[in-house]
């Protein structure tokens, strides 16, 4: 079984190349990020004749999760339990589906924005909503990972110089701690590192030749239980879904698993 994530920043603009990996990469799942589009607007049909089913939160122009699957589409919970909202709103940030053996949960983390900012805080109480909405999963006996954009890098590894970030979000105590407290609950970090590669990264802006100077961030993770980490077989960051024409910022993170 194949399990993937990936921030397309807009399915619209995106969608070409999401069908044709969807096709090429042989994925039974994708927890998908950032979607940008309201859930009416959302290719359904596309994805189904490629025999996906589509379990979809998104409300408009910016945020937007999904889960696709190939393998079942169950129990679906759109929205974050306990979502803290920011400006006095909640946010489609989070759903969560079970696909065939596995029970998943798509999220985008907000960004944060700054240090000291009201979404900055926002970041944090949000993270405490998901710690406590997946602590019975994850402490459960049934393959479940949360899948998808963290806006925050693990560890110093994780960015091509942590002294550019000196001073900004996505890589501070408190974000990092929060990360660990969510791990807490009985998550591991799945992919390992190295790779095939030194520096992993999952991001790279589109600004000043990021991507070919390599200067990324990891921060789409994939966290599982215990009986998802047995489970998993082998992981790669699909680095060549981030090149040429019209590519996300992101790349896919991709997991097989032996269930």
């Amino acid at each position: 079984m194949r399990i993937a994530t990936w921030n397309v920043n807009s399915i619209t603009a995106r969608l070409p190349r999401l069908l044709a990996w969807l096709e090429s990469s042989g994925t039974d799942v994708l927890c998908l990020q950032e979607a940008k589009v309201a859930e009416a607007q959302f290719p359904f049909e596309q994805l189904r004749e490629l025999g996906y089913e589509a379990a979809v939160h998104a409300t408009g122009r910016w945020n937007g999760v999904a889960v696709l699957s190939k393998v079942g589409l169950e129990d679906v919970v759109k929205g974050l339990p306990g979502d803290p909202g920011y400006d006095g709103a909640p946010e489609p940030r989070a759903i969560s589906a079970t696909c065939g053996p596995v029970r998943v949960w798509s999220v985008y983390v907000p960004n944060g924005r700054e240090v000291g900012h009201p979404h900055y805080a926002y970041k944090l109480q949000w993270f405490e909503a998901l710690k406590a909405a997946v602590a019975g999963d994850a402490g459960g006996s049934r393959p479940f990972a949360v899948l998808g954009d963290y806006n925050v890098a693990p560890t110093d590894d994780d960015v091509f110089d942590v002294a550019a970030f000196e001073g900004l979000t996505h890589v501070t105590p408190a974000e990092r701690a929060a990360l660990t407290a969510l791990r807490e609950t009985g998550l591991t970090d799945v992919v390992p590192r190295p790779l095939k590669y030194d520096h992993p990264y999952t991001y790279w802006d589109y600004r000043q030749l990021a991507f070919p100077k390599n200067r990324g961030m990891r921060i789409d993770l994939v966290y599982g239980n215990e009986a998802f980490g047995d489970a998993v077989k082998d992981a790669y960051v699909d680095r060549e879904e981030r090149k040429g024409k019209g590519a996300s910022d992101h790349a896919p993170v991709v997991v097989d698993l032996e269930v």
